[in-house]
């Protein structure tokens, strides 16, 4: 067995659980609404107030279904009811970011200012001039658009200037070397 997909989804207050024809799964919740298609191959089960996922047999294909659907319906749960957040960083001299409106406004050393605007179900907050998080009920989507907009100007290992996760590590270069010894003669 899985060591992921074996393990029980504690289904928490104020979260329900509908698995549908043809395996669609749809979690309500505080924060929102998830539905996904899951393989017909897996078998999702609701009861005691935990979901369990349950594979036919040990091929190889239905081992990898196994722990990816548990991971995937997890995060739904987890989603609805608490969301998903991710910050970032802006370093350099001059870089800033703005929120106008549902948008970002970066200005990271282009010629003009960039605009990032939110796509549905994401939520945008700045802290300051140099500090942004991504929320959602998406675990997906809030990733996917953090790295999106981490790639608008990615840190550079020189001097560390760009855009970064918060929790990130930038390894960092030596510069050049200057020249050793003096004037020729």
């Amino acid at each position: 067995m899985s060591r992921i997909g074996k393990r029980p989804i504690p289904v928490v207050k104020g979260v329900t659980v509908e698995i549908g024809q043809d395996n669609v799964v749809t979690v309500k919740g505080p924060k929102g609404t998830l539905t996904r298609q899951f393989s017909p191959d897996i078998t999702i089960t609701q009861q005691d107030g935990n979901l369990s996922v349950t594979r036919p047999d040990d091929s190889r294909t239905h081992k990898a279904l196994h722990g990816l659907s548990r991971t995937l319906l997890a995060n739904m749960v987890t989603g609805v009811s608490t969301g998903f957040t991710k910050n970032l960083e802006i370093n350099g001299t001059g870089y800033r970011v703005a929120k106008v409106g549902p948008s970002l406004v970066f200005q990271v050393g282009y010629s003009h200012p960039v605009q990032f605007d939110a796509p549905e179900g994401i939520e945008f907050a700045v802290e300051g001039t140099n500090k942004c998080s991504v929320s959602g009920i998406d675990k997906y989507l809030v990733g996917q658009v953090a790295a999106q907009i981490r790639s608008i100007r990615k840190p550079e290992p020189y001097k560390g200037k760009g855009i970064k996760y918060a929790d990130e590590v930038i390894r960092r270069k030596a510069g050049k070397a200057g020249k050793v010894g003096g004037k020729k003669k």
